[in-house]
């Protein structure tokens, strides 16, 4: 993975198992983790963990922000809601390294019941690795900036 880095990690109930697995492998690789929960099996609301995760991006706490729930779905649209937050949800490595090449993503997302453990590690890997391209892709990160407006 690349240079250390301090990246939140968060999950509901259906995520906690792979969110520790992508954890430890944060940490193997040197990075500072912050754990912003769930830490068990018990049912819980997973807006709550990725709002956690997409404010602690936000504030400067952590540079990129890791999220798993069932689908990855509801997490992602709960971490979209900040303004700066760029929540990519992914299946694969591709759609990792091309969340953050041509959109600049600071959150990458997971469902723990859509995607097996090894591509999971194998996607936030390529995510981590890979730079924001920039240039011609400016101009449409731009536009998901809450300060803009639309034109008709």
């Amino acid at each position: 993975m690349s240079a250390p880095l301090t990246i939140a990690v968060g999950a509901d109930h259906a995520g906690v198992a792979m969110k520790s697995t992508l954890r430890q492998a944060l940490e193997e690789a040197g990075h500072s983790v912050l754990d912003m929960g769930t830490q068990g099996p018990e049912s819980v609301d997973y807006p709550d963990f990725g709002m956690a995760v997409a404010e602690a991006v936000q504030a400067g706490r952590a540079r990129y922000g890791v999220l798993v729930c069932g689908t990855g779905i509801g997490i992602s649209i709960a971490a979209n809601r900040l303004p700066g937050i760029r929540c990519a949800l992914v299946h694969d490595a591709t759609g990792a390294r091309l969340s953050r090449e041509h959109n600049d993503a600071n959150v990458i997302a997971f469902g723990a019941r859509m995607i097996g453990v090894e591509p999971a590690l194998e996607a936030l890997r390529a995510f981590l690795a890979t730079p924001y391209a920039g240039g011609r892709h400016d101009r449409r990160v731009l536009k998901l900036s809450p300060d803009w407006t639309r034109t008709p």
